[in-house]
């Protein structure tokens, strides 16, 4: 399969699951997407693909951006709050990873954000 068929079969795929997730499962495809722009930040800075880490790490803050717009904070009280907080310190750590081609700080980021997916998806189904 040629590269560009593969990429409109993927995003054929993308478009086909966000029409069909939930406002949970989507929550849950913003932090996986973020989450793999960041594993595929990592590889381009260890081939030293600068323009390629730049790109990938400024989707990665977008969508965690999105993540913290996403955010109910009229009523998500303390939990909405460190969210938020949780979110900037997140990006804050995207972009000096970014300007300083920092590994560390992009796993940082990426085992932050595997907390994040791992205590969204352990909520309850009665409760999403």
């Amino acid at each position: 399969m040629n590269q560009t068929a593969l990429q409109q079969y993927q995003a054929i795929g993308v478009q086909s699951g966000v029409t069909d997730a939930s406002p949970h499962q989507l929550i849950s495809m913003l932090i996986s997407g973020a989450a793999d722009r960041i594993a595929a930040a990592r590889g381009a800075m260890e081939r030293g693909e600068t323009a390629r880490k730049g790109e990938l790490i400024s989707k990665a803050i977008s969508i965690v951006d999105g993540l913290r717009a996403s955010l109910d904070r009229d009523n998500g009280g303390e939990v909405a709050a460190n969210l938020g907080a949780l979110y900037d310190y997140i990006e804050q750590g995207l972009v000096e990873a970014n300007l300083r081609s920092d590994v560390a700080r992009l796993d940082e980021a990426a085992r932050l954000l595997g907390e994040v997916r791992e205590a969204w998806n352990s909520i309850p189904a009665e409760q999403r």
